[in-house]
């Protein structure tokens, strides 16, 4: 009898928030490698700083949240909240000290070999560039700065999330307005009618009786007030609309000199608080509960619900407080009284500048080309020559892009060419998140105008895009499309666009299908995978889509689509048992799967299925990993790798054998729950023979990758491959070399040509 393994023993689980951090620990090792070039390396450190900050404001929020709702269900690694909570805090701890080390101990001395400073007191500014400074802050700093001081008539101030405030213990040194008091009622005066009846022996007597008493209770009051006062304090918020490095002349024309704003300001604080001493001032942070929750069901606006939700953000419970190190303790006292910080796990003592976010700015110092690597120009896309008919080239075939290594333009131009095409009835698609200055929103406005039929489905859910889509779904409505703001109780995070055309042969559907969003700017940082096409099955799908997505219509069955919510997770929960069916039946079987977070527990457990039975599995997961390789009987064919480089891996694709008939499909969801279960998903068949070529190639190199790749031990950490004696092999480097070369020399030519003046002629 076939012995029946249990796949889903806790142990067989890495809890989800500590393969994050993992992740994070893994992008500030790109900060950590000596091959990097420096400003690149201090990229990637404030990227880690940036993750950070989200995974605080939302997974540790919420764990927060379930602690103190008494919540004791255990998460599929056997965690409950307190434990999660207990083991985040230690490795976030060890995490941030890492990120400290590395920027004093590395990154610091790194840049001062290459004339860059960054000036951490005062004391070490030059007489000159201290009067600079000091001149800086008088005309620059001081006329934005508000003050708050706190007393029993100013209640401590609302501190702002992620805001770098100055707080300060002062201590008045007598005069001025605010130490005037208003001189007491006169007593005598005051009671003389009611002191009419009385004899003058007893008026006295009454005087000298109130004039004890007055005595041992102003007696006690200063008895009570020595015991019980309280330091003075003062808060001045860091302006965010001013650059926080700030340059300093130097007399030698090589070097780059910088302060931060917030040593500026501590420097000159007594000048914000006149008739005070300032007794010592130290920098903090703050991070709040950003994990706000809406009642679809009771909404009855859900655009003015989420902009009512947006304010709770900055009211919201406060999860981490960063502190300098060494900060003087009445200080911290009275911080985290007022900010109800109540347990030490949540104070963070920074050794360095708070918020390392400031080093992205450093990233495009002008002079420092060396530092970084050479830019990537995103190639045109070769079946798509420029000035083309954008049509024209997708009835020619399928199109597959590649971004960032091929150009995102071919996707804004088949919006831009149907809002101007007389032949274009309708066009519709639905926007996750958008760029600040979005081409594509201006071609849908222009669309409508132009009396398309325009359909937008804005996700306001898309988390901390609410603000920026709730913008553009009003732009949107004012210029006549149709908006749709998301289905109750789901997150449309499906990527496709459907553009509707009438033509000789009669209405014909484009359609783009894509595993990133429609943003111009992310599209050249992040690597996603889109197809163009006008496959009839497809259009027939995407048509099904948006009926469903703006009505409550369901298809009974798709062409060639898999949709989440309700048909995706069976989709891959069949492809896997068929190739587990294939192993046990001695065909050739195998999995490879790339996606941003691999979590969801029966998606796993059929992979511990498939891999006991023989099937090989690659996986290529960037960021959270609940799986654990290399378990002896359970997961012994898996290998889990994870890349990091100079782009973020996003695209998802998905590669079954299938008996050596590989099916692939790309797609938005990753193998998460909320994926599968609580989202609007699309994952596509590549159907396209050439195509799928293509697909399976981008699978191949970047798991041969050896010089960005991590792979998962058996213990839960990641580590680089041991390159000696091998050939390097860069899949970012190789796909931006492959995107080059694939360009016609013609098109490249058109691109780079300069057109010179004619000089005058005498």
């Amino acid at each position: 009898m076939e012995k029946t393994i249990e796949y889903g023993k806790p142990e067989y689980f890495e809890n989800r928030e500590l393969s994050w951090i993992k992740f994070d620990r893994r992008v500030l090792n790109e900060a950590r490698d000596k091959t990097i070039p420096l400003l690149e390396r201090l990229k990637f450190v404030s990227i880690t700083s940036s993750n950070l900050d989200e995974f605080f404001m939302v997974r540790v929020a919420s764990l927060k949240d379930m602690q103190h709702a008494g919540v004791k269900k255990a998460d599929i690694a056997g965690m409950d909240a307190s434990q999660q909570l207990e083991q985040v805090n230690k490795d976030t701890r060890e995490l941030v000290n890492l990120q400290y080390s590395t920027y004093n101990r590395s990154l610091l001395p790194l840049l001062n070999q290459e004339n860059i400073f960054i000036i951490d007191a005062y004391e070490n500014l030059t007489d000159e560039q201290a009067a600079f400074v000091d001149d800086y802050f008088e005309n620059e700093v001081y006329p934005v700065l508000t003050p708050m001081a706190v007393d029993a008539s100013r209640p401590f101030p609302l501190i702002r999330n992620k805001s770098l405030n100055i707080a300060a213990i002062i201590e008045s040194t007598g005069g001025g307005l605010l130490m005037h008091k208003q001189s007491e009622p006169d007593e005598e005066e005051e009671d003389a009618d009611s002191d009419s009846d009385f004899t003058q022996a007893e008026k006295e007597l009454k005087e000298a009786k109130e004039l004890k008493e007055g005595r041992e209770k102003k007696h006690k009051k200063k008895k009570k007030d020595s015991e019980e006062k309280k330091p003075e304090f003062a808060t001045v918020q860091v302006p965010s609309g001013l650059a926080r490095l700030v340059p300093v002349p130097s007399k030698n024309p090589e070097e780059k000199v910088f302060i931060l704003l917030e040593q500026v300001i501590e420097k000159n604080i007594d000048k914000l608080f006149s008739n005070y001493k300032v007794v010592c001032a130290y920098p903090y942070r703050i991070m709040r509960n950003a994990d706000f929750s809406i009642d679809e069901d009771e909404a009855p606006d859900l655009l003015k619900e989420i902009q009512k939700q947006l304010k709770k953000r900055q009211w919201g419970e406060v999860i981490r407080l960063e502190v300098e190190e060494g900060i003087d303790k009445k200080l911290l006292e009275v911080l985290t009284e007022e900010l109800h910080v109540e347990n030490e796990q949540d104070i963070f003592y920074i050794n360095g500048p708070i918020d390392f976010t400031f080093l992205m700015k450093m990233y495009g110092l002008e002079g420092c080309d060396h530092l970084r690597y050479e830019p990537h120009k995103p190639q045109p896309v070769p079946e798509i020559m420029l000035g083309e008919n954008i049509f024209e080239a997708i009835q020619n075939g399928d199109i597959l892009l590649h971004h960032p290594y091929q150009s995102f333009e071919p996707v804004m131009e088949l919006i831009r060419q149907a809002a101007d095409d007389p032949q274009v009835l309708a066009i519709k698609m639905t926007l996750y998140r958008v760029s600040g200055h979005s081409p594509i929103i201006a071609s849908l406005a222009q669309a409508a105008e132009n009396g398309k039929q325009v359909t937008v489905l804005v996700e306001l859910k898309a988390r901390f895009d609410e603000e920026n889509n709730i913008v553009w779904a009003k732009k949107l409505e004012q210029a006549g499309c149709h908006v749709i703001y998301g289905i109750v109780g789901l997150k449309t995070h499906s990527k496709i666009a459907l553009v509707v055309r009438r033509e000789e042969e009669g209405i014909r559907r484009y359609v783009h299908l894509g595993t990133g969003n429609y943003n111009d700017s992310t599209a050249k940082l992040y690597t996603d995978c889109g197809v163009l096409t006008c496959a009839e099955a497809v259009g027939e799908d995407a048509t099904a889509v948006f009926n469903m997505l703006s009505g409550y219509s369901e298809p009974l069955s798709w062409n060639s689509l898999a949709v989440a919510p309700i048909w995706l997770r069976r989709k891959f929960l069949k492809l896997i048992r068929r190739e587990i069916k294939n192993a046990k039946d001695s065909k050739p079987a195998y999995i490879r799967a790339k996606m941003n977070s691999l979590c969801d527990q029966e998606i796993i457990e059929a992979l511990y299925e498939a891999s006991a039975a023989g099937v090989k599995i690659q996986l290529l997961v960037r960021g959270i990993c609940c799986l654990r390789a290399g378990i002896k009987g359970v997961s012994e064919n898996i290998q889990v790798r994870s890349i990091v480089g100079n782009f973020l891996e996003h695209s998802r694709i998905f590669d079954f054998c299938n008996d050596g008939h590989a099916e692939v499909y790309m797609g938005s969801a990753d193998w998460m729950p909320r994926n599968l279960d609580r989202r609007v998903e699309i994952v596509f068949p590549v159907l396209d023979e050439e195509l799928k070529k293509k697909a399976l190639h981008i699978l191949d190199v970047e798991f041969e990758d050896n010089v960005k790749a991590h792979i998962l031990q058996p213990d839960g950490t990641y580590e680089k491959i041991d390159k000696r004696g091998k050939v390097l092999i860069n899949s970012q480097e190789i796909f931006c070399h492959e995107a080059e070369i694939a360009v016609p020399k013609l098109e490249k030519a058109y691109q780079e040509r300069v057109f010179v003046p004619a000089e005058p002629v005498d």
